[in-house]
């Protein structure tokens, strides 16, 4: 299958690059480098140091025996050449990972959300329209996200709720309520991609993904070359991801709030997997599909106590800081969401068990003298604008 991956240079994006290209698929990577610029201009560096695209597709293609093409286009400013590589390459599933992904960076001030909202709105519009124009049956597999949906006080059913009200009844987009900029780009995003298969029969299946987390896939470890990026610092790294830094540094764990949060988490090799089955299981014609990838749903007081706990089996002295929460958000809430169609079409879920906490920290001890505690604590603040 041709695949091409839009944004394969992040940290799923690249990841999922070589696990498709092992897997025997014709992969080709689309990106801008927006992720690396913003890592130079808010001073978050990667603990990992991870090597340029071109000089990891040069190393996969010499230890893997595959090969993986990629070209540097902003798909939210140059059409054209969107337009061009869709007519060209003629792929048969695209992967759409090419957004801005932080919410703290979009909260920065007006000019971080303009940014955030143009390159991801725009980006998806004219991808929607280079489909329209040279592929129009190709499978389109979006990266959504589950922090479009909010907190709602009912189960989070999979995109769609069927609704009875007054005497009638309706299946219906469940309602969205967004908790940053950036996640509000990702629903207008499903609204736009939902209407061009609505109304011009475009296929696509949007992921609404909990919050990731790991640090290694099999094909990264083949050459430090191939190196996922890490981050543990407020603009891009996640909660999971800053605990286990925090914890290899013997660092209080940052909790916000009382820690009460109920979030959806899914392990990054997991991720793989499902847009794996989203592409070899396409959506029809006509068909806004969405699938809620994650698998578990723990709040942040169990993530933190998970990663104490097995930060203390390392001798680690870990202890756990609950300080003043940043963000706008409902605290202690109701959190249900159903995943069910990932499952049924063939995901074995990987959880977060001790072994695997253990094998992230023994990870990032060998980078515990490129750790900057200065990055823990968060700076970024939803109501100071």
């Amino acid at each position: 299958m041709k695949v091409l991956i839009l944004g394969g240079d992040g940290y799923i994006g690249w990841p999922l690059s070589m696990y498709l290209s092992e897997k025997g698929h014709e992969v080709h990577i689309v990106d801008n480098f927006l992720k690396r610029y913003i890592e130079a201009q808010q001073g978050v560096e990667c603990i990992n140091s991870p090597s340029s695209l071109v000089k990891r597709i040069k190393t996969w293609n010499e230890v893997s025996g595959k090969k993986i093409n990629f070209t540097v286009a902003d798909i939210s400013e140059n059409p054209k050449l969107l337009y061009r590589i869709l007519e060209d390459f003629q792929p048969d599933s695209i992967v759409h990972l090419a957004e801005q992904p932080s919410a703290p960076y979009s909260m920065l001030g007006r000019s971080q959300a303009i940014n955030t909202q143009r390159n991801n709105v725009l980006g998806t519009l004219n991808l929607i329209y280079a489909i329209q124009a040279h592929c129009p049956e190709v499978h389109l597999v979006k990266l959504g996200t589950m922090g479009e949906y909010g907190q709602p006080n009912i189960d989070i059913e999979e995109g769609w709720i069927h609704i009875e009200h007054k005497g009638r009844s309706d299946t219906l987009l469940f309602p969205k309520s967004p908790g940053s900029f950036y996640h509000a780009s990702k629903v207008h995003d499903s609204t736009n991609l939902e209407f061009a298969c609505r109304t011009w029969g475009h296929r696509v299946t949007d992921l609404n993904q909990g919050v990731v987390y790991g640090t290694q896939t099999g094909q990264s470890k083949m050459h430090p070359n191939l190196a996922i990026s890490f981050h543990y610092d407020e603009i891009f790294g996640t909660v999971i991801n800053r605990f286990i830094t925090e914890a290899t540094l013997g660092h209080s764990l940052t909790v916000y709030g009382n820690g009460s949060q109920t979030r959806a988490y899914i392990y990054l090799e997991d991720v793989l997997r499902c847009v794996e089955i989203a592409i070899e299981k396409p959506a029809d014609k006509y068909q806004f599909r969405v699938f809620n990838q994650f698998t578990e749903q723990l709040s942040i007081n169990q993530l933190a106590d998970k990663v104490a706990l097995a930060g203390k089996s390392l001798d680690y002295r870990v202890t756990i800081d609950h300080i003043e929460n940043p963000r706008v958000e409902k605290e202690n809430h109701y959190f249900n969401a159903v995943s069910t169609h990932l499952p049924n079409l063939g995901l074995n879920p990987t959880f977060l068990t001790n072994d695997l906490i253990l094998e992230m920290l023994k990870y990032l001890s060998d980078f515990k003298d490129f750790i900057d505690k200065s990055k823990f604590m968060p700076g970024v603040k939803w109501k100071n604008h």
